[in-house]
Order: C-alpha cells, then sequence, then structure tokens
C-alpha cells in the first residue's frame, strides 16, 4: 500500500515537471524543409543554426532558445506544416509564453537575405530573437 502511494506521489511528479518543461516560456526557431532543397534553401538552414548555436549558446543550453528542423515530406513534419500553412520551406521565430505561442513567419525576409546579404539575415533573425525574449 504504501509502494503503491510512494509509486503515485512519483508518477504525479514527473507528469507535473513533464508539464511544466512543456510550457516553459522560450523562442523557437523552425525551419521547414521539402525532400528538395536549393542553396537558399540550405543557407537559411545554416544561418539561423548559426545564429542560434554562436549568439544564442547559453540561451539554447538553458532552453530559452530552441531550434527546431521539420521535415514536410515527413508524415510528421507534414501534420506541423498543415498547422502552420506551411507547403515549402520557410522560416519561422516564435514566442512561447504561458503555454501559448507567437508566431512569425520570416520566409520572406530569409529567402532575401540567407544567401546573398548574411550579415541582414544573422541581425534580422537575431534581431527578432532578442525581441521575444524579452
Amino acid at each position: 500500500m504504501i509502494m503503491n502511494r510512494v509509486l503515485l506521489l512519483v508518477l504525479m511528479s514527473l507528469f507535473a515537471m513533464a508539464s511544466m518543461a512543456q510550457t516553459k516560456d522560450h523562442v523557437e526557431v523552425m525551419y521547414f524543409h521539402g525532400k528538395q532543397r536549393c542553396a537558399t534553401c540550405k543557407a537559411i538552414e545554416a544561418q539561423a543554426r548559426e545564429v542560434v548555436d554562436n549568439t544564442f549558446a547559453a540561451e539554447k543550453k538553458n532552453g530559452k532558445v530552441v531550434f527546431k528542423i521539420v521535415d514536410i515530406s515527413t508524415a510528421e513534419g507534414a501534420k506541423i506544416a498543415k498547422d502552420y500553412r506551411v507547403s515549402w520551406s520557410s522560416l519561422f521565430v516564435n514566442a512561447w509564453r504561458g503555454g501559448k505561442e507567437t508566431r512569425n513567419d520570416l520566409t520572406q525576409f530569409a529567402f532575401k537575405n540567407a544567401r546573398n546579404n548574411i550579415d541582414e539575415f544573422k541581425k534580422g533573425v537575431s534581431g527578432k530573437i532578442n525581441e521575444l525574449l524579452k
């Protein structure tokens, strides 16, 4: 009987911690891509990853900034893409606060700058992340 109560308490604690981790406030950088990608699509992923890995390394380590890649050619990726209304390579920088998401579609900006204006791309993505971290 005591063992059952302890087990129940442990499970409830784990569930509560998992729920809190899922609703933790953070910024999520999401890069969507399909099976085939052009040079610009690859540049968007590489430059966005570099911004997150280098400029926001500490925030990435503590979970304040998350980088996700979604392959829309997979069943799981297609579900996420449908929710975001994405049908090709796209870049979103989203804020999660109190379990609610605010989406920011940076796709046009990314395609305009990721290959030919890398500094502007990095500045724009970093700026949006900084804005959302406040």
